[in-house]
């Protein structure tokens, strides 16, 4: 898949291990790296194969989230115009092959 970053702040953070270190933690920045390969490897967003990907909802929906570690979540949307879609209307995971990280940290907080 392909990766583009919301902002130059994730861009550093998921390009430059040290800097990840530093704000999220080693454990965290070993996860991040481990689920940045499976975005680049996988061919759609339904081939990732670790880190429970699943959809957000309510002031998230359309976003998916990927667990790293000690809370922290990789944020992802779609980067298609248009976003691919089921009939029913939810996003069509299995087609989408390019996107946006959105947020790296714990949004529950």
């Amino acid at each position: 898949m392909n990766i583009d970053y919301e902002n130059r702040r994730l861009y550093k953070l998921c390009k430059d291990n040290r800097e990840a270190s530093k704000k999220l933690g080693a454990d965290c920045a070993r996860k991040l790296q481990a689920r940045l390969s499976d975005i680049e490897a996988a061919a759609n967003v339904n081939e990732l194969p670790a880190g429970n990907p699943h959809p957000l909802h309510h002031s998230r929906k359309g976003q998916l989230s990927i667990s790293l570690a000690g809370g922290q979540r990789l944020i992802l949307k779609p980067d298609h115009q248009p976003v691919p879609l089921k009939k029913d209307g939810g996003i069509n995971w299995a087609a989408v092959t390019n996107i946006t990280i959105l947020y790296i940290g714990d949004y529950h907080d």
